[in-house]
Formats: structure tokens, C-alpha cells, sequence
């Protein structure tokens, strides 16, 4: 799994959009970004999304920022703690990391 610091800078395309926006979403994966600000982008794999720690991510999220968010799923918890939920989860689903 791949994890990069958000782009901040708007590059070429549409107004408004980073590089980060730009870049192609591997078939069976969602962009994620966890931490304020210019948090960290990991594509996770759509299987993890049904893990009960990734749930209850899911469920924060949802509560702080509603179902409508534009753009990329923020996360509201540090990118560290995200780490270790996404790397949890991908160990009980049996899925090594990339």
C-alpha cells in the first residue's frame, strides 16, 4: 500500500483540483485522505471497507462531514492511527501489502 502527503498546489486540469486529483484510482480501491489539512492519500482496497475498525472510521466520517463530501473521503483521525487500522485490516482480510 502506497501512502503519499496530499498535494496542497493546484496542477493543470480543473480549477481547484491538486495533482493528487488527477492521479488514476486502481480498479477495486477508494481514495482516502486521513489528518487535517494536507493529510495523507492511501487507496484502500474496497474489501477492507467492511472491516469493523474501518467501519467505524467510515461512521466518523459520516458524522462529521455527512454523506455528501466533495472530492476525495477524508478521514478525521491522525494519519498514524489510520495507518494502523488500514494495516490491521488488511491483515485479518489476508491481503499483503503493496
Amino acid at each position: 500500500m502506497v501512502w503519499k502527503r496530499k498535494s496542497s498546489g493546484s496542477a493543470g486540469g480543473s480549477p481547484g483540483r491538486g495533482a493528487d486529483d488527477e492521479e488514476k484510482v486502481p480498479r477495486g480501491h477508494v481514495p482516502m485522505v486521513a489528518g487535517g489539512g494536507d493529510g495523507e492519500r492511501v487507496m484502500v482496497p474496497v474489501r477492507l471497507l467492511s472491516d469493523p475498525c474501518v467501519a467505524e472510521l467510515l461512521d466518523m466520517a459520516a458524522q462529521r462531514y455527512g454523506y455528501c463530501q466533495p472530492g476525495v473521503l477524508r478521514v478525521p483521525c491522525d494519519a498514524g492511527h489510520f495507518r494502523q487500522v488500514v494495516d490491521g485490516a488488511m491483515q485479518r482480510c489476508g491481503i499483503s501489502p503493496a
